[in-house]
């Protein structure tokens, strides 16, 4: 299904949940709700329900969804109870694709398409970025497998903060086009303004196996390397609390109950030394201390 594909069936919903609150199918308590989802519909596959050219462009009448989907439930029982052979769904199936089937952009739809993307690319120039916005989506209404147009108004998208929609657009791009580098470029940008560095040089990197030379996404891969690196760094455990840099073996000596015991900081002490050699019950009296007993415990540990 190409995306002229499923703007007529985001068209046709609109259409049929407009017509649902018209007849009273439903209540006048929910219509609000509904209103809002047709909003929403239309703003995430670039559809207008009220505007005239759209109708014109996205329309399926006189068919309307709902007579498509009785066709379809119509035949799916009818061959449920004669088990007729696979040609009858398939010879349904046509039918209703048929209906919404798309017809491609006129040459003159195609031409006037061209001039709202060099109005929108000239308001970028001017940084009118909403405005630049509308025409690109006015272009994409027109002509909605153009993969430039798309990625046009990503640009747009994000030097207009709009990162998320950016993103969006830029996966279309590539969608449409999968050889065109500007889409990859773009994704890059976006990923990397809402902090997403991995995603960001991914994209670079994809972009630049289309265009080795570019010189800009080069640049802005290295950029997105170097926070991953610097996010690496900050996520480094530091030395551990209780040992000694260099000395990693250290960690579990008490030092201050070392440099608190008189025994052993008289071991340096010349008289002492001469002392332990004469009387052999000196030597034993130091290593009976427990302070010395625990430490030689907790070194045998290491």
């Amino acid at each position: 299904m190409t995306s002229t594909n499923r703007q007529k069936l985001a068209f046709a919903i609109c259409d049929f949940l407009q017509s649902s609150i018209k007849s009273g199918v439903i209540k006048a308590d929910d219509a609000e709700g509904i209103e809002v989802a047709i909003q929403c519909i239309g703003e995430a596959f670039g559809v207008d329900h009220s505007d005239a050219a759209q109708q014109s462009l996205h329309s399926i009448k006189p068919a309307s969804l709902q007579t498509i989907f009785d066709v379809f439930v119509a035949t799916q029982k009818k061959i449920g109870e004669s088990k007729a052979a696979p040609a009858a769904a398939a010879a349904a199936a046509a039918a209703a694709a048929a209906a919404a089937a798309p017809a491609g952009p006129t040459a003159e739809k195609k031409a006037k398409a061209e001039g709202l993307k060099a109005l929108g690319n000239k308001l970028m120039a001017e940084k009118k970025f909403a405005d630049a916005i509308g025409k690109y989506t006015e272009a994409i209404a027109l002509d909605d497998n153009n993969a430039v147009y798309f990625a046009n108004r990503a640009a747009a998208y994000s030097q207009d903060g709009k990162h998320e929609l950016a993103i969006a657009d830029a996966s279309m791009a590539i969608e449409i086009d999968p050889g065109y580098s500007k889409g990859f470029s773009r994704l890059g940008h976006a990923h990397f303004c809402l902090g997403e560095y991995q995603e960001s040089a991914d994209a670079y990197e994809r972009g630049l196996k289309l265009e080795p030379g570019n010189a800009s996404m080069t640049q802005a891969l290295n950029a997105a390397k170097s926070k991953i690196g610097a996010a690496a760094v900050r996520s480094a455990p530091g030395p551990s609390a209780g040992g000694m840099p260099g000395m990693p073996g250290m960690g579990g000596m008490d030092f201050a109950s070392m440099m608190s015991n008189p025994d052993i900081m008289n071991m340096g002490k010349p008289h002492l030394a001469q002392s332990l050699m004469q009387d052999p019950e000196a030597m034993n009296k130091l290593l009976s201390n427990p302070a010395l007993a625990k430490m030689a415990g907790e070194m045998g540990k290491k």
